[in-house]
């Protein structure tokens, strides 16, 4: 190969190389799980994972097009390219990884049963036989309550979104829920309807269910993708915006260990 078509050759990667990070990338969330992400009154996007993306976004000098969607469709949505990621609250976990490519966390909480305040569980959770138990369709709270609590002879009771269990909640249509605890605690028990709700029993944090944490995920192919999210994470806990926007939301530390 002589010089000049080598040179040429490598200029037209390298301006592909720049075209794939100006293009817009197209991400996936459920609009419908505060406070990581939710409806403000005008019917714009707001929450944690929203506000993170669009950081995540800038740092990487690319252009962020938020597609809505419920959680169930959204590893499907990457499967067939309709999407480029999901920065939803999906958990990291062995079945997941079989289907996508996940990032390195972005944050990391246990799940939790919320139930009426002075409900006793023990962390055999026998006790809830014959309660009906709402989990969000797809998550792995249902997987893990499907294993674990169904052949106690608990009902699962399984819905689109977080929020549709809420109301079923509060108008004792279910006895209890099982979910992230930063959402449980900061989108229901903190809100007025969540008033006479509690945490009961354990936490929940068995990597077999409920992973490594919170990642972004992209197609199984799209390693080169994972690892510009994984730098511009990386980037911005490193200058101060990781703190500034969990500070919107949360009073804790949600990254973890």
């Amino acid at each position: 190969m002589n010089k000049a078509l080598w040179l040429g050759l490598a200029l037209a990667a390298c301006t592909l190389g720049a075209q794939a990070a100006d293009k817009p990338l197209r991400i996936g969330i459920e609009a419908a799980y505060p406070p990581f992400a939710f409806k403000t009154p005008d019917g714009k996007i707001g929450g944690f994972d929203y506000d993170i993306g669009n950081a995540l976004c800038a740092k990487m000098q690319t252009q962020c097009v938020w597609v809505e969607q419920e959680f169930d469709g959204l590893i499907p949505s990457l499967k067939v390219h309709k999407i480029d990621a999901a920065i939803s609250s999906m958990l990291i976990t062995d079945e997941r990884k079989r289907s996508v490519t996940f990032t390195d966390k972005y944050y990391a909480t246990p799940a939790r049963l919320v139930m009426k305040e002075g409900a006793q569980v023990d962390d055999s959770f026998s006790s809830l036989k014959g309660k009906r138990i709402g989990v969000q369709r797809g998550a792995t709270q249902d997987r893990f309550a499907t294993d674990k609590l169904q052949p106690l002879g608990v009902e699962v009771v399984r819905y689109g979104s977080q929020s549709e269990i809420y109301l079923d909640l509060v108008s004792d249509r279910l006895d209890g829920t099982i979910a992230n605890a930063a959402p449980l605690e900061e989108g229901f028990l903190k809100t007025p309807r969540g008033k006479g709700f509690a945490f009961v029993g354990p936490e929940l944090r068995s990597k077999e269910y409920f992973g490594e944490g919170a990642g972004i995920a992209v197609a199984k192919d799209n390693t080169e993708l994972a690892q510009r999210f994984n730098a511009a994470i990386q980037a911005l806990r490193a200058d101060g915006t990781y703190l500034q926007v969990q500070q919107k939301y949360f009073t804790y530390d949600i990254y973890g260990n």
